[in-house]
């Protein structure tokens, strides 16, 4: 494979019918994707001035803190998975996913009166990950000083950068919230109590004196591995102590209750990221690395065990046959993940079986010519199978009026007794798709009044991708503690993410609320490998539409010889069969949500098969980034999504 080839003549499938919205990259040098153009072009500064594609990928992720405070944060979490030059064919798994804290248990959180972990407060937060993972990174594999490194994201957030519509859009949703309920959060981002305008120099002193001081605690280290760890520490210590003081006070969360949080500076102080090896299966001569079952990863893997039986002809998303293979084998997966996954010890899940030949063949043979409308997960040999979460197609709360974070009055989506989205803050953040006009709240995909079923792009997180001229690859993405996920932290200048709405208050589920334990996140970065050596790392935010839109990525480059940015471009479609993984967690059985470009044709089709389909708009879904290289010849390529109007890739 080269790093963007043309689509071959002998393809079965349907070419490209639209010319590429951007170029596919290409160079011998470096190449960074990602969901920001000022991350990009901090990542690519970064190789330019001969730093490697791990120094390039923390610079930039710590831009994204800063330019896209709206969809992730330092509070938050993120997973990547990369490989070095020096062992290509070892992809390995950074793991910043934070755990459970000590007190999170579900006697705790049903004493409070709540049969779901809220979507937004601090109840919702894991130990924060993210910046103790990408510190990890740097230290290990970096070859940058801390202080170079983090210039970039202090700069912007000292010296200010233009704020983006659809950070001004997100704050009009949850102004109300902030005003009345978290004042933290007011102070922080509503500047003389109002909105700042598109494209407002903002600034956030508060961040960027909290860097300083960790970059200076590293001073003291007689090398530079002895530095970063001297940061890290820091770190932990000062967000450990300011994040317990402050959510000892109760404040609102999305069940339009006031709770304390159970956060303590020794959750936060006893966490340190880590490694793993990834999870691969191979796919048509290609090895494929995703995280272990305490992230949604292998469900991905799942769904191309089952799609490797078909001919190539059946795995066109672009066509009837091929996007109701797609959607069917995804249901199928997802529903494992929804039963099976979870981060209890790691021979708890099944995870050989799940991902055996033998399985996928017996899934596959479940995928008929009709839609499915049942969460069918499948037995494991000598294995109680754990019972199906809870199907809601709606999520009723008895909340008054004005009291969920965003209700009307204070920013609400849905009307009082038996609101059926949950309001801003909540779930995943969403960016609305360019024409379609700024969403209200940021829904479940499950809904079908959800932004993202008007046309909205859902953007939960970030991503980056970054390869550099020696062969090192990193594909990252960066989650939670996006500005509306909770009360903003004084001292800090950032708040906790929501990533334990992704638990159940369920002692037999595998995903069970439990204390010390990750959630089993939707946060799924992508590496691809062929004859033991990488050549396309990838990702997309989206929560639980993550892997399924770089499912249809790769079912295009790797099977229909689509080029990078074609198969970004290619029209994107989803299924919402499945419980969402985040707050209030329904479902709609037999949902298919598509861009409308997929054409009138193979949407009454799938309709004519049984699918529940939301026409999404044009351009409306995924937010997909990509670097590529050719071992062969060393060119390497990227490419990134032009929905959203945010994404940008850079190269030489």
């Amino acid at each position: 494979m080269t790093s963007a080839p043309s689509a071959r003549p002998t393809s079965p499938f349907v070419r490209p019918t639209t010319p590429a919205t951007r170029p596919d990259l290409r160079g011998t040098f470096g190449m960074v994707g990602s969901t920001h153009w000022i991350a990009t072009a901090s990542a690519q500064a970064v190789l330019e001035r001969g730093g490697n594609a791990f120094d390039a990928a923390v610079a930039g992720a710590f831009v994204l803190h800063v330019v896209e405070p709206h969809l992730n944060g330092p509070g938050g979490d993120m997973t990547g998975v990369f490989v070095t030059a020096d062992e290509p064919a070892h992809p390995r798994v950074l793991v910043g996913q934070g755990p459970a804290p000590a007190a999170a248990t579900i006697e705790h959180y049903r004493s409070e009166g709540l049969d779901l972990v809220p979507g937004s407060g601090a109840l919702a937060a894991a130990v924060p990950g993210s910046v103790d993972a990408w510190l990890l990174l740097l230290r290990d594999h970096g070859t940058w000083d801390l202080g170079d490194v983090l210039a970039y994201a202090i700069g912007y957030a000292r010296d200010g950068h233009p704020v983006l519509e659809r950070v001004t859009g997100t704050l009009r949703t949850v102004a109300g919230l902030f005003r009345d309920h978290w004042p933290t959060s007011a102070a922080h981002w509503l500047p003389d109590g109002e909105v700042p305008a598109p494209g407002t120099i903002i600034t956030n002193p508060e961040y960027a004196d909290l860097l300083d001081a960790v970059v200076a605690a590293g001073a003291g280290g007689t090398d530079r591995a002895t530095a970063i760890d001297l940061a890290r520490a820091a770190w932990r210590e000062r967000v450990g102590a300011a994040v317990e003081a402050f959510v000892a006070t109760p404040h609102r969360h999305s069940d339009g209750g006031d709770h304390a949080g159970v956060i303590t500076a020794a959750d936060v102080t006893a966490f340190s990221a880590s490694y793993e090896d990834a999870t691969t299966v191979t796919f048509r001569g290609y090895t494929v690395a995703k995280t272990g079952a305490w992230g949604q990863g292998p469900a991905l893997l799942a769904t191309l065990k089952i799609l490797e039986g078909f001919d190539d002809a059946a795995l066109d998303p672009s066509t009837e046959l091929g996007a109701h293979t797609v959607i069917e084998a995804q249901k199928l997966a997802l529903a494992d993940r929804d039963v099976w996954y979870g981060d209890p010890a790691a021979d708890d899940v099944p995870l050989t079986y799940l991902l055996s030949e033998e399985y996928a063949a017996a899934r596959r043979a479940l995928i008929t010519d009709a839609a499915s409308h049942e969460l069918r997960p499948g037995d494991v040999p000598g294995r109680a199978t754990p019972p199906v979460p809870v199907l809601r197609t709606e999520y009723a709360t008895s909340a008054p009026a004005g009291s969920l974070p965003g209700a009307p009055g204070s920013g609400a989506a849905a009307g009082v007794g038996e609101p059926t989205v949950p309001a801003p803050g909540v779930g995943e953040p969403t960016v609305p798709a360019p024409g379609v006009g700024e969403p209200t709240v940021p829904a479940p995909t499950t809904e079908p009044d959800s932004p993202e079923h008007t046309g909205a792009t859902r953007g939960d997180t970030c991503h980056i991708d970054v390869v550099d001229r020696w062969g090192n690859m990193v594909s990252a993405t960066p989650s939670g503690g996006w500005l509306q996920s909770s009360p903003t932290v004084p001292g800090l200048g950032f708040c906790l993410g929501t990533r334990l709405q992704m638990t159940w208050l369920d002692e037999a589920s595998p995903s069970a609320l439990t204390p010390g334990r990750r959630p089993r996140t939707t946060l799924t970065p992508t590496l691809v490998l062929r004859d033991g050596e990488p050549v396309i790392a990838l990702g997309s935010p989206g929560g639980d539409q993550q892997d399924q839109w770089q499912l249809l990525f790769l079912l295009r480059v790797l099977v229909g010889g689509y080029t990078p940015q074609q198969a970004i471009d290619a029209p994107a479609l989803h299924t919402t069969s499945f419980p969402g993984s985040f707050w209030p967690r329904t479902w709609t059985p037999g949902g298919a949500v598509v861009e409308d470009r997929l054409g009138d044709d193979v949407i009454t089709a799938l309709e004519g098969r049984g699918h529940v389909v939301t026409r999404a708009g044009d351009w409306a879904l995924g937010r997909l980034s990509a670097v590529t290289r050719d071992p062969a010849t060393g060119l390497l390529g990227a490419a990134a999504n032009p929905r959203g109007a945010q994404g940008y890739a850079a190269g030489r």
